[in-house]
């Protein structure tokens, strides 16, 4: 089993040791406590699964050390390319946006990892200014994204998501249409995945992973940024979770790979 505590849904995944099928998923949110967030997935997933035994379990995540009965836990950049690299075998770019912060993971021919680039310290371009986007706009994230879909986006310049935040108060003023405003967002946080990636070599298949992964929209935006066509997994969300399962399985009894 592998767990994903990010810092907004906590998600799990379920293989079967032989096969490396999956057998379930689940997932919820993160909340105040990540401890117990990642019990509820546990037990709610192995309620779907009656009589089944766990013989390895990896944390992976921002709230990883907060699950003392794992048997390891690693980060992040790790279990997304080893997820991803399981997905998609010619897999070379991991573009994750998660919910405090967005990566792009270069991974080997053999999916380890090569380099990596991070944004964490600034909430522009991650999935949390995305949703005070939404809220701003009474909508909710699969709205917005609908949304910006038929719309000419706006110029949003400002770097920092509180002054970005201010621009788009000052457009609603204006008249500007939240269509408009919110292709101009999906469009201002492909603009930065672009500016990490620039920072890394590029070849070979690209692969969108995360929650924001699951629109349509954001996919074609990021393709269209990058130049270059963009994959996505079936359940982009659990691609963390995926490839702590997979390192689960291949672990011994002392926890080690």
């Amino acid at each position: 089993m592998g767990i994903d505590i990010g810092s907004a849904q906590t998600k799990a995944v379920l293989l079967e040791k032989e096969t490396l099928a999956p057998v379930a998923r689940a997932s919820q949110a993160t909340g105040w406590n990540p401890k117990q967030s990642a019990e509820d997935v546990l037990d709610h997933l192995l309620a779907q699964e009656s009589g089944v035994t766990v013989e390895g379990l990896v944390a992976t995540g921002y709230g990883r050390v907060a699950l003392p009965f794992a048997d390891k836990n690693l980060t992040e950049i790790s279990c997304h390319a080893k997820g991803a690299y399981h997905l998609f075998p010619k897999a070379n770019v991991v573009i994750d946006i998660g919910g405090q912060d967005s990566k792009v993971i270069c991974i080997d021919q053999n999916g380890s990892v090569r380099d990596f680039v991070m944004n964490d310290k600034c909430a522009a371009g991650t999935g949390r200014f995305l949703q005070s986007v939404a809220t701003l706009l009474n909508l909710g994230i699969e709205e917005l994204c609908a949304l910006s879909e038929e719309e000419e986006p706006c110029s949003i310049t400002s770097m920092c998501a509180v002054f970005a935040e201010t621009e788009i108060i000052g457009l609603l003023a204006r008249g500007t249409k939240p269509g408009a405003i919110a292709a101009g967002v999906l469009s201002s946080i492909a603009r930065r995945i672009r500016t990490l990636a620039a920072r890394i070599p590029m070849s070979g298949d690209c692969i969108f992973t995360g929650g924001l992964a699951k629109s349509p929209v954001c996919a074609r935006i990021l393709a269209k940024e990058l130049a270059c066509p963009v994959n996505v997994p079936e359940y982009p969300e659990f691609t963390g979770a995926l490839g702590a399962a997979l390192i689960a399985a291949s672990l011994d009894k002392k926890g080690a790979s």
